[in-house]
């Protein structure tokens, strides 16, 4: 028998994915397991942050106390968690761990063309794919609670979101393998990108939607970051933006560290990247305070020049730990975390960052690892606060797009289409989970309020 002809046919993969339902029946997806009685989402929230920068915690606790979807961004963890107690398919590919609607962002690809996808991996890893989608449609649903719209419009915007989710997977199923990895969401030829699979009018809203977009590109970011006061230096603003010279907790890298893994790092970029970054000079270097769930992990913000001064370029290098998707499973990975973060952008975005890469500072007994990519890349980010109910709607379309084709990438796109079917069984499974999960999270962050209240934790003000 050839090798060809022992590949299992379409067919066979989708009736493979449909034999996943002896072991996870679609319904069971829409099933929130409950918890143990013992289980404290707070102090699985403190529990992370033990290896965190203890000074920057507060602000964390601050940022995630703002309101119900600034909560939920911080709480992959407790929310794998919580995905890991109830049943999950077999249908296992690599996930982003936190595709949550805000971790979907407008960037520029290596040909300078704006693309959307996936832009935040520190939680990726192989796991169930239903994950990640309930991940996106729970984050919908408090989002559109959070905008104000009726619970029969959340359920509406979630159910949405699971059939584009459903019914893309099911064309990724049909493209070959090639189709898949170079399917990306362009947004310059967006028609015949998207043409299948939303109408002129929807196309019309994804428009809207990139409008909404807020610039934060590299021109911008210097003119508010850099000084040229008595020299080119990174303009301090603490705690959010501190130089190295500036710091005085213990625990962070020194500016020759931090250089160091800089140097280190480009051993895992290719020829040509090593020879670019080579092009680059370093001039400063500060800690950075990120996002929401990453508040206190050890970030860094390094400045480098080219050409001159006129040429700037950063660099963000991150703290890498085990991801949340390894801890709710039990799980230990094979990588260093710093690679396997690199390995899951690699795998799941259409256009990863050129300058994505790894290393590890050791200092005796103890090691920390980093990955590092550039800080800023033309990114923009979708205001959800100037979002109505249609334009979440297609948002919420584009991202579960993007999804499918992320995880398409894995080449299991057949059975996962296999196992979802043609009706909306599924859809209505996972909206459900979606809109129980807003309650969930509604409970925990009034128990993070309380814990704020009673001085449990600390919060910056």
């Amino acid at each position: 028998m050839s090798a060809v002809s022992s590949l299992p046919t379409l067919d066979e993969a989708k009736r493979r994915g449909r034999a996943y339902r002896e072991q996870c029946a679609r319904s069971a997806l829409g099933v929130l397991s409950p918890r143990p009685d013992t289980y404290d989402p707070v102090a699985r929230l403190m529990w992370q942050g033990q290896s965190r920068v203890s000074a920057l915690l507060p602000i964390r606790y601050q940022r995630m106390l703002t309101d119900p979807l600034s909560f939920y961004r911080g709480t992959a963890l407790v929310m794998a968690e919580d995905l890991a107690r109830g049943a999950s398919s077999p249908l296992e590919v690599q996930i982003s761990g936190d595709a949550h609607l805000a971790n979907f962002n407008l960037f520029s690809s290596p040909e300078r063309h704006q693309v959307f996808d996936i832009n935040d991996f520190d939680e990726t890893d192989v796991g169930p794919f239903e994950w990640d989608v309930k991940r996106l449609l729970a984050s919908l649903v408090v989002a559109s609670d959070h905008l104000g719209h009726s619970r029969a419009q959340q359920q509406s915007i979630a159910l949405d979101a699971a059939g584009k989710y459903r019914t893309s997977i099911r064309r990724f199923a049909l493209q070959t393998r090639l189709e898949n990895w170079y399917a990306s969401l362009d947004i310059g030829s967006i028609m015949p990108t998207l043409g299948g699979f939303f109408t002129e009018s929807a196309l019309r809203k994804v428009d809207d939607v990139v409008l909404r977009a807020s610039s934060a590109n590299t021109v911008k970011a210097f003119a508010k970051l850099v000084s040229y006061d008595g020299g080119l230096h990174i303009v301090s603003n603490p705690p959010l933006l501190v130089p190295m010279d500036r710091l005085t907790d213990e625990g962070h890298l020194t500016r020759d560290e931090l250089y160091a893994v800089v140097t280190g790092y480009a051993e895992t970029l290719s020829h040509d990247r090593r020879a670019l970054l080579r092009q680059f000079t370093p001039v400063d270097a500060a800690r950075k305070v990120v996002g929401v769930g990453s508040v206190g992990t050890d970030c860094y913000v390094v400045l480098l020049v080219g050409r001159d001064v006129h040429d700037p370029f950063f660099l963000q290098v991150k703290e890498a730990a085990s991801s949340a998707v390894a801890v709710a499973l039990g799980r230990t990975s094979s990588v260093a975390p710093g690679e396997r973060i690199v390995r899951g952008q690699r795998m799941m975005q259409a256009t990863p960052d050129v300058f994505i890469g790894w290393n590890t500072s050791t200092r005796g007994p103890l090691s920390q690892h980093y990955y590092v990519r550039q800080l800023y890349d033309n990114k923009s980010s979708i205001d959800v606060e100037h979002l109505n109910e249609s334009l979440l709607v297609t948002y919420g379309r584009i991202c579960a797009w993007v999804l499918a084709r992320a995880h398409a990438r894995s080449g299991r796109a057949a059975e996962i289409a296999g196992y979802l079917g043609k009706s909306d069984v599924a859809d209505r499974a996972l909206a459900t989970f979606a809109t129980a999960y807003r309650e969930r999270n509604l409970a925990d962050f009034a128990a993070l309020q309380r814990a704020a209240k009673e001085g449990r934790i600390a919060v910056a003000t």
